[in-house]
C-alpha cells in the first residue's frame, strides 16, 4: 500500500480498536514511512504549541519571546560561567588555608617542645585562631577532640552572613581536604591535629555577590524589555493601523487615509497603502457615475420603447378592433354561410386583437409605470400596495409615507417603485408571509443636525414569512434591486432569521426637494 508520495504505509492491523486516540491522530495525520500514532501525535502536539507560543502571536510578542529567550539563553551561559569560576577560587581559597595551615600547625608544634605536656593540647589552636576556611581538631591519643577551632575571624563563626541555598553549595563545593599531623613533644606522641577544609564563608560570600549580580541584571533586563516593548508599540502600532486600513478597503471604505510614520519603510507602505484607496476610491466614484449614466440610459430607452408601444402599438391595436368591429357588422348583410363564416373569422380576430392589448399593458408596466412623472410617487406605491391587497385578501399590507415629495426624478422614483414591487411580490411567493408592511420617508434635519449632508429617501418592506438564512447565496431578484440601488449611491440591506421574517431596507440619498403639504400614514386592511 502506498502513500500520496509514493512511499510504503503500513496498514493497521484488523484487531485494532475503532476511534479514541489512533482515530484522532491518523485524521489529523495520516500515516506515511510507517510511523506509530504516538509519533504523528507528538507531531500534532508540536504543531498546537508552536501555533500557541509563536505562529498566533503579533510581530512584537514574537520579538519579546525572541529577546527573551535570548536574555535566558546568555543567562545560562552566564550562571554556568559563574559556577565554574565560583567553583575554582573557592578550591583555590581553601587550597592557600590549607597550605598555610599546615605550616602555622608545624610550627606551632615545634615551639610546644619545651612547654610541659598538660599545656600543649589545649594550647594549640589558640595559636590558630586567625585562620579562615579550614577547622582545626586537636585529638589525644585515644581520639577525643580536646579542643576545636571553628573557622572565622577571632575563632568564631560569621553566623550574620545568610546561608546560600543548597543547590547552590553543591555545585561550588569542591571535595572536602582532610590532613592530620602528630604531636610530639620531646619524644613522646600526645596527640594529633586534624585540619578540615571549610569552604561555607567562602561560598556564601560568592553567593552573595552572585545573587547581587542576577538581582541588578534581572531588574536591567525587566527594565529594557519594558522599554522595548513600548518602543515596539510605537514602530509597529504603523503596522497595525495598516491592517485596520486594509479592513477598512475590505469593508468598501475607500476614504480611509493613514498618516505616513517616521519609519522610512513603513512610510513607504503607507504611502503606498493610501495611493491604492485613493485608485480604488477614483475607480468607485468611475463606476457609480458609470452605473447611474447606464441606469438613466436603460430607463431613457425603456421609455422611448414604452411612448412607441403606447403611441403607436396601441392605436394600431384599437384601429384593429375597430375595423374588426366594422367587419362584423358588414357580415350581417351577407347571406347565411358567408355571414356564419366572416363572423367567425372576426370574433378570432378580436381575440387575438384583445390578448395583444394585453400583452401591451404589460410589457408597458414592466417597462415603465406610466404614471410615473404624472402621479406623485407616494400615490404610486399606495396604489401598488392596495393592488396587491385586492390580488391577496388574506394578506394585511400596510403603506405609510411621511414627508414625501412629488417626485425625486425618474431614475430614483422608478428605483423606488420597482424595488416595493419586487420586496413584495418575494413576500407573497416565498415567505408564505400574513402581514406585509412597506413604509417610505425622508430623512429630514433634526435641531442642530449637520445641514450638509445629504438628505436621502428610506425605504422598508417588512413580513412576517419564515425568512431565510443571509449567509445563502441571493436570487437575481435581490442582486438586481441592489445593483441599482447602488448604482444612485444608495445602501441596500436584507435583514432576516429563519422563522423571524425579512426586512429589506434601502436608502437612496436625493437632492433638495420642496416636502409635501399634506403626509400621508394609511393602512390598507382587505
Amino acid at each position: 500500500m502506498t502513500g500520496h508520495n509514493g512511499t510504503a504505509t503500513i496498514p493497521a492491523p484488523q484487531h485494532a480498536p475503532q476511534g479514541g486516540v489512533d482515530d484522532a491522530a491518523n485524521r489529523i495525520f495520516p500515516a506515511r514511512d510507517g510511523r506509530s500514532w504516538l509519533a504523528r501525535l507528538l507531531s500534532l502536539a508540536r504543531y498546537r504549541l508552536g501555533n500557541a507560543l509563536w505562529h498566533q502571536r503579533s510581530v512584537r510578542a514574537q520579538l519579546l519571546i525572541t529577546i527573551v529567550v535570548i536574555d535566558f539563553i546568555a543567562a545560562l551561559a552566564a550562571g554556568g560561567i559563574t559556577i565554574y569560576q565560583t567553583r575554582n577560587s573557592v578550591r583555590i581559597e581553601v587550597a592557600a588555608s590549607m597550605k598555610l595551615a599546615e605550616l602555622l600547625v608545624q610550627e606551632a608544634i615545634q615551639t610546644q617542645q619545651y612547654a610541659s605536656a598538660e599545656r600543649v593540647l589545649p594550647g594549640l589552636p589558640l595559636q590558630l585562631r586567625f585562620l579562615r576556611h579550614i577547622r582545626i581538631s586537636v585529638r589525644d591519643l585515644a581520639g577525643h577532640t580536646v579542643t576545636e577551632h571553628p573557622d572565622g575571624s577571632d575563632g568564631a563563626r560569621d553566623d550574620d552572613r545568610a546561608a546560600p541555598p543548597a543547590w547552590f553549595t553543591s555545585l561550588v563545593a569542591s571535595p572536602t581536604e582532610r590532613d592530620e599531623f602528630p604531636v610530639v613533644v620531646k619524644g613522646e606522641r600526645l596527640g594529633s591535629v586534624l585540619i578540615t577544609g571549610e569552604p561555607r564563608d567562602e561560598i556564601a560570600e560568592a553567593w552573595e555577590h552572585t545573587a547581587a549580580l542576577g538581582t541588578v541584571a534581572l531588574v536591567l533586563n525587566v527594565s529594557v524589555i519594558g522599554i522595548l516593548y513600548v518602543l515596539f508599540g510605537r514602530v509597529l502600532n504603523p503596522i497595525a493601523r495598516l491592517a485596520g486600513g486594509l479592513s477598512d478597503l475590505e469593508r468598501r471604505n475607500y476614504s480611509v487615509r493613514l498618516p505616513p510614520p517616521r519609519v522610512s519603510e513603513l512610510a513607504a507602505i503607507t504611502y503606498r497603502f493610501n495611493a491604492l484607496a485613493q485608485a480604488l476610491d477614483t475607480m468607485r466614484t468611475e463606476n457609480a457615475r458609470l452605473n447611474h449614466r447606464l441606469i438613466a440610459v436603460q430607463d431613457d430607452e425603456r421609455r422611448n420603447i414604452a411612448l412607441e408601444l403606447h403611441d403607436e402599438v396601441g392605436p394600431c391595436l384599437f384601429g384593429l378592433k375597430a375595423a374588426v368591429g366594422s367587419i362584423s357588422s358588414v357580415a350581417k348583410t351577407l347571406e347565411d354561410a358567408g355571414r356564419r363564416r366572416v363572423a367567425e373569422c372576426a370574433r378570432e380576430m378580436l381575440t387575438v386583437i384583445e390578448h395583444m392589448q394585453t400583452m401591451n399593458r404589460g410589457l408597458l408596466n414592466r417597462l415603465r409605470p406610466m404614471a410615473l412623472g404624472h402621479v406623485p410617487l407616494e400615490n404610486m406605491l399606495s396604489e401598488l400596495v392596495q393592488d396587491r391587497a385586492r390580488q391577496h385578501p388574506d394578506i394585511t399590507f400596510s403603506f405609510s409615507g411621511d414627508r414625501l415629495s412629488n417626485s425625486y426624478g425618474d431614475s430614483v422614483d422608478l428605483t423606488i417603485y420597482r424595488c416595493t414591487q419586487e420586496s413584495v411580490t418575494n413576500a407573497i411567493k416565498h415567505a408564505n408571509a400574513k402581514r406585509i408592511d412597506v413604509g417610505l420617508t425622508e430623512a429630514s434635519h433634526e435641531q442642530g443636525a449637520d445641514r450638509h449632508r445629504p438628505r436621502q429617501l428610506n425605504l422598508f418592506i417588512r413580513d412576517d414569512g419564515h425568512g431565510f438564512d443571509p449567509a445563502e447565496p441571493i436570487g437575481f431578484g435581490f442582486l438586481g434591486m441592489q445593483e441599482r440601488v447602488q448604482a444612485l449611491a444608495g445602501k441596500y440591506s436584507v435583514e432576516s432569521e429563519i422563522g423571524r421574517g425579512t426586512c429589506v431596507r434601502i436608502a437612496i440619498p436625493v437632492q433638495e426637494q420642496p416636502i409635501a403639504n399634506h403626509p400621508r400614514d394609511g393602512e390598507i386592511v382587505p
